[in-house]
């Protein structure tokens, strides 16, 4: 499927803080402050280059270079960026990618390109993010 990036026509409420490199770790640091109550509202996942933080709007933590992300409504399984979006039917390019991708859902990115999967996130707790800071340590 031969398809580009556009810019989002219809602005959207986001449900996930997504952050690359040294703003991952920015991202990272910033969960370990937000109050209890906060982050137990939270849900995280990482890999070596990305964290993904997911929750309603207002809960979701800000620092420099973080982006957001959405539930794509026309394709389940599919989140986007909420500033870009495919310039072909979303729930065409979502069922295309799930013949590709075992995993779902996944998060489609535009800079850098990439395909992430959302199905491994776990509750923000302090456990958690010592694993993910573990993790890079090893990288």
């Amino acid at each position: 499927m031969d398809w580009t990036w556009q810019p989002r026509r219809v602005p959207a409420e986001p449900q996930a803080a997504v952050a690359w490199g040294e703003a991952a770790r920015r991202l990272h640091a910033r969960l370990l402050l937000i109050p209890e109550e906060q982050a137990a509202r939270l849900q995280v996942t990482a890999n070596r280059d990305v964290l993904v933080v997911s929750g309603v709007a207002d809960d979701l933590p800000w620092v420099d270079g973080v982006e957001y992300a959405v539930a794509d409504e026309r394709a389940p399984g599919l989140w986007l960026s909420t500033s870009w979006e495919p310039n072909v039917p979303t729930d065409l390019l979502g069922q295309a990618l799930s013949t590709t991708f075992a995993r779902s859902p996944l998060l489609l990115w535009r800079d850098p390109p990439a395909v992430i999967p959302l199905d491994r996130q776990l509750p923000v707790t302090p456990q958690h993010l010592q694993r993910i800071d573990a993790y890079w340590a090893e990288r």
